[in-house]
């Protein structure tokens, strides 16, 4: 490790470091634009200039590798006699539009033009104007602020996967841009707006809407996905103006999707803000909480345990899945589920559900094998980070289900189960592949897990886990890759149905018969709804859409940024959300109202806080104690032996945008279906594409 001397004090470092990393080892600020910590480098900005003993002029430090006894200094007047140089050139053509620049108080240019600049400028020629692109609905482009760091065009290629962006002409004439007019069509790009310093590509939905200044600043958890992504959730008044992402390595490292992003426009839209009951006329009508928990005692009263049924959202916290298995054990119901798509998983074993290897984790690997799942819309960071260690090198790819652009190069070995069980008798190429790796990786989707055979699915790849390696000491390869924020925390809690219940299919089957008399919506509107029959219908939950449609009851609750919630995410870990606004109306956190209607229930649960709720969550399943961490977990028998059906695999999420009631609500999520998810079909119809 070679040691070197900066400003005067020693340090030792890894050799291929550059001396912009050394410095900052050292807490030494250097500034830079084009440099990015996980991007490639450039040295195209020439603002991180230092001075190198015996070097005949200041040197690029994002780009120099440092070396044994090297002597750097970072405040000669030299130095700062060139960054004054540089900034100068690059406020040469920058407009000054401060004010009206979405950038304006979050700006690298403008902190860096007041540390570094100059107070004047001796330019008197014209500036250049550049023409703005088109990008799509997520991305504003004002180009003529382009400082030419390339930083979208390196993120583009190298983290998206979608190497669109480029450099046309030279000089003063270069414009940073697509080279044949199209949108960006990457789940990602929404990113670009954060790594951008200036304000050339800022927020489009989110344009002239509010200052930094102005907004509260909270952190959370995202519930878009089963990632759970670390966000930061801006909000002014009782509004959430904005989600940008959080650092955390182990999860998300500084990316979050667009939908993440941008889908917070429909936390605001068709929100149901009191209690409503159906009346004699069929219509629904606003009522008291005494009264819509009043109609809810009368009609369970006296019904027997196996006439009701649960269901529990891809968004419920865990706090308030707790309490309706509570409230539903107290009244003798066995039926209830929290896999609204009817996914075959059990809560017997956990190593059977969750993401094992961990997110960070697959950076280990050495192959993976995808099994009905297309993580670029299942999972948009966890692709990214799949891609990430496909760039490194020695990371074969298999792919069994329907054809997919996965952003990265990978062997398509069959549409369905066929294709599995040849890997399980060895054959082809790339059974070979995952027998020789040392530590491969098998990822299942809720593609496969869905269908009747999903629980031979399960078992077919447990057994192709073991046979191949992928489960041994201080390894585990096995993964399930879920698609609701909700799922593991539900199955970590055992929202599943009890001996003699029914799962949701057989929910909503005894609904449509008359069998099921009260079914109990917990924020599910992932559902069949046109088979609850004549069902009594409660629907908890923030948002009009499918589950409240068929209500007779409506319990208006609190979306994810409204209250403090507990989330597992895809690999086990447990994660706090944080209460950003305040829920509209009369609606309460979901635990809240469920403990309210018990005592109406006369089955009052023994919760006054919420400090007691997670203390009994703890007492049902002790990886809740585990926060901000991932339990270990013992890996067992699970999945069911059988014959797999022949039908192909399909994937799980058609739309990328609409996924759930807050996405559906959400007009920038519209006018991305309609942008890219149309726009795709169409160019699948008439054979076009660029």
């Amino acid at each position: 490790m070679p040691k070197l001397t900066i400003d005067g004090i020693e340090i030792e470092v890894e050799a291929g470091t550059s001396v912009l990393q050394a410095c900052e080892a050292l807490g030494i600020e250097v500034p830079r634009f084009c440099y990015h910590e996980r991007l490639s480098v450039a040295g195209n900005c020439r603002m991180c200039l230092v001075d190198m003993e015996r070097a005949p002029k200041p040197v690029a430090s994002c780009c120099m590798p440092v070396g044994e006894g090297m002597v750097i200094r970072t405040d000669t007047e030299r130095v700062r006699k060139a960054r004054n140089g540089v900034m100068e050139f690059l406020l040469i053509n920058h407009p000054l539009d401060c004010p009206i620049c979405d950038q304006g108080g979050e700006c690298d240019l403008q902190d860096q033009a007041v540390a570094y600049g100059k107070n004047t400028s001796r330019y008197d020629e014209n500036k250049r104007a550049v023409k703005n692109k088109e990008f799509g609905p997520l991305i504003k482009t004002v180009m003529t602020r382009c400082i030419h760091c390339t930083r979208c065009i390196r993120f583009a290629e190298e983290i998206a996967g979608v190497p669109v962006l480029g450099a046309t002409y030279r000089g003063e004439n270069m414009e940073v841009g697509t080279y044949v007019e199209k949108t960006l069509d990457s789940e990602l790009s929404g990113n670009l707006v954060d790594i951008c310093p200036v304000g050339a590509l800022t927020s489009k939905p989110y344009a002239f809407h509010a200052r930094p200044w102005e907004l509260r600043k909270f952190e959370s958890i995202d519930a878009m996905d089963a990632v759970g992504s670390n966000i930061r959730v801006d909000v002014r008044g009782g509004q959430v103006m904005r989600v940008l992402p959080r650092l955390n390595e182990a999860v998300n490292e500084e990316w979050i999707s667009d939908k993440t992003r941008h889908a917070v426009d429909g936390l605001m839209k068709r929100r149901l803000d009191k209690p409503y009951v159906r009346g004699a006329d069929g219509k629904l009508k606003a009522a008291s909480w005494d009264e819509a928990f009043a109609a809810i005692a009368k009609r369970v009263a006296g019904l027997d345990g196996s006439k009701i049924g649960a269901i529990a959202g891809n968004q419920a916290d865990a706090e308030s899945m707790l309490l309706l298995k509570e409230l539903m054990q107290s009244l003798g119901v066995a039926s209830i589920d929290c896999r609204q798509d009817g996914a075959k998983l059990d809560a017997t074993t956990r190593a059977g559900y969750l993401f094992n290897t961990t997110i960070a984790g697959i950076e280990q690997a050495d192959a993976v094998l995808l099994i009905g799942t297309n993580p670029r819309k299942e999972a948009a960071i966890i692709n990214a980070r799949l891609r990430k260690r496909w760039t490194m090198g020695g990371f074969p790819v298999g792919v069994i289900g329907p054809q997919i652009d996965l952003t990265y190069d990978h062997s398509y070995l069959g549409a369905g189960p066929q294709s599995l069980e040849a890997l399980l008798k060895g054959e082809g190429e790339f059974a070979a592949k995952l027998k020789a790796a040392q530590r491969p990786m098998i990822i299942v989707g809720m593609g496969a897990l869905t269908r009747a055979d999903g629980a031979q699915v399960l078992a077919a790849a447990r057994q192709l886990a073991e046979q191949v390696g992928a489960v041994a000491e201080g390894w585990n390869g096995f993964n399930v890759l879920h698609t609701a924020a909700a799922r593991v925390g539900g199955l970590d809690l055992g929202l599943v149905p009890a001996a003699g219940g029914r799962d949701v299919a057989g929910i909503l089957d005894g609904a449509d018969k008359g069998e099921v008399e009260v079914v109990y919506l917990l924020g599910a509107d992932e559902i069949d709804a046109s088979r609850l029959g004549k069902a009594f219908v409660i629907y908890q939950g923030h948002h009009g859409d499918v589950g409240a449609h068929h209500a007779d009851v409506i319990l208006p609750g609190a979306a994810y940024t409204e209250k403090e919630g507990t989330y597992v995410n895809t690999e086990g870990r447990v994660q706090r959300g944080r209460k950003a606004a305040f829920a509209p109306g009369d609606a309460r956190e979901d635990w809240a109202i469920l403990r309210a209607l018990s005592a109406h229930l006369a089955k009052t649960l023994p919760y006054d806080d919420l400090a007691s709720v997670r203390r009994r969550l703890v007492e049902v399943n002790p990886a809740f104690a585990h926060v901000d961490d991932v339990a270990p977990s013992a890996w067992g028998a699970f999945g069911a032996a059988g014959a797999m059906d022949a039908a192909p695999f399909v994937t799980a999420i058609d739309n990328f945008y609409q996924t759930c009631a807050i996405s559906r609500a959400s007009a920038t999520m519209a006018e991305c279906t309609e942008a890219f998810v149309k726009g795709r079909q169409e160019e699948g119809k008439t054979g076009t594409h660029g």
